[in-house]
């Protein structure tokens, strides 16, 4: 008998040491989630607009999102490949950058649909409407205002799909002028510091030019407000993939599913603050993965073949 109460005892002990492993989830580990977000565009307007989604996240998951505006593109590159940052907002260059110096473990897994039902959007270069310029051509030897090396409408596309076309920009133009943002970019061309600009543009009425002339950021040398109408549209790349959200591979499963559920069920549960992300231009979340950035691997590629010639 007492043998037998002696192995129930430790049975029991067996069970009870083994039960705290068994109940442990996902939270366990990771009672914080890090969201960082590319800057395109300034930390206060990003940071305002992303603030209430974060929330809902928080709300969803069960643990506290921390948002997270970079500096720049390889700030949240490399904070998520030490494992720092646990989703990112990118677009599909600088994703392609995050996945291929993670050895693979940033992974997309949504971006957004357009108003109009697309996915995806345009690398577009603007000049001021009372310049003299009508195509890239006519901007041979003038100065051309980019975003980032790692932004893909701002410098990446541009650059691969001008090249293609007869117009390698570091030949082409007199001067290639990094600006840091997309919003910089924009002023710059309003301000005259640049003779031509490239952006991101999803529809004739949803760019980020038309988001900024909304809010009033562009103005003349006066200080009275800039309109669609002096701008010029003279360059449009061919479409690019949807900006991807990524998070890290070797997360747990049921906490990337949770992620990506929270994500896709953003629309219906928190419309107020999906909406804010977009400014009401988009309409849902739709799933994506690695197959749908291949193309942005090779313009990777292609691009750091060229640096490598230029060395």
């Amino acid at each position: 008998m007492n043998m037998r109460l002696a192995l129930s005892a430790v049975s029991i002990g067996a069970c009870l040491a083994t039960f705290p492993a068994m109940a442990e989830s996902w939270k366990d580990k990771y009672p914080e989630i890090v969201l960082a977000m590319v800057p395109n565009e300034n930390a206060t307007g990003k940071n305002d607009r992303v603030t209430s989604f974060a929330d809902y996240l928080s709300k969803e998951l069960g643990v506290k999102v921390v948002l997270r505006i970079a500096n720049d593109y390889t700030a949240v590159i490399e904070g998520q490949k030490n494992k720092q940052i646990h989703i990112g907002l990118y677009g599909p260059g600088s994703y392609a950058r995050a996945n291929t110096v993670s050895g693979g473990n940033v992974i997309p897994f949504v971006t957004t649909r357009n108003a109009d039902q697309s996915i995806g959007y345009y690398s577009v270069m603007y000049v001021r409407a009372d310049s003299p310029y009508k195509t890239v051509e006519d901007l041979k030897g003038k100065v051309l205002g980019t975003v980032d090396v790692e932004s893909t409408s701002g410098f990446k596309a541009p650059n691969y799909f001008l090249t293609e076309q007869g117009f390698p920009i570091d030949k082409h133009f007199k001067l290639v002028q990094t600006t840091g943002s997309h919003e910089n970019a924009v002023l710059a061309l309003a301000s005259g510091t640049v003779d031509a600009a490239v952006n991101w543009w999803n529809s004739d009425d949803d760019s980020n030019l038309t988001r900024m002339l909304n809010k009033g950021m562009v103005k003349k040398l006066d200080g009275s407000p800039m309109k669609k109408e002096d701008f010029r549209l003279l360059w449009k790349s061919p479409l690019l993939p949807g900006p991807p959200y990524a998070y890290l591979a070797d997360m747990p499963d049921d906490m990337k599913k949770a992620i990506a559920k929270a994500f896709l069920d953003a629309p219906t549960k928190d419309k107020e603050a999906f909406s804010k992300l977009s400014d009401g231009k988009d309409i849902e979340f739709v799933p994506v993965t690695t197959k749908d950035y291949e193309e942005s691997v090779k313009m990777n590629l292609w691009l750091d073949a060229q640096r490598k010639k230029k060395t």
